[in-house]
């Protein structure tokens, strides 16, 4: 995607991103954290603002800072950044809340044609199957991996 995005600071071992979301609320400190949930190579990918005291992950705040689509194109950004190091791993996002989950089917939704020439995107339904996204439905989680050339 070639869109404006925040520019992303990666630990030692790639597994944490951190960036700075700057908009109507001030800067925000943001984290997209990797971790594997299945021997397999499945990686859970969660998204939060760190507790600027505590330095915890918080998954459930809402920054409601004007720049969504921002914060949605540094995380993809992070994704290509992961999957470059990790290329057979299996990137598994949920959202904390239902709406969390339409906003992000919504985004894939968007740029769909241009995420399939580089991803095989799965949607999980509710009673635990999965299937190739398909934007008129309702997921309560997703699942990505890079496709092999």
């Amino acid at each position: 995607m070639n869109l404006p995005r925040y520019d992303i600071i990666p630990d030692k071992d790639l597994h944490t991103f951190n960036f700075i979301s700057e908009g109507k609320n001030g800067a925000i400190q943001k984290v997209v954290f990797y971790q594997e949930i299945e021997p397999a190579g499945v990686f859970n990918l969660a998204l939060g603002d760190r507790n600027p005291i505590t330095g915890e992950i918080d998954d459930k705040s809402v920054s409601d800072n004007g720049d969504t689509e921002k914060v949605l194109a540094t995380v993809v950004s992070t994704v290509y950044a992961f999957l470059d190091d990790f290329p057979n791993a299996y990137i598994y996002a949920e959202g904390s809340t239902h709406s969390r989950n339409r906003l992000y089917r919504r985004g894939i939704t968007k740029y769909l044609t241009e995420a399939l020439e580089d991803f095989i995107i799965y949607g999980l339904l509710a009673n635990k199957e999965v299937e190739l996204f398909n934007p008129n439905t309702d997921y309560i989680g997703f699942l990505i991996h890079r496709k092999i050339n």
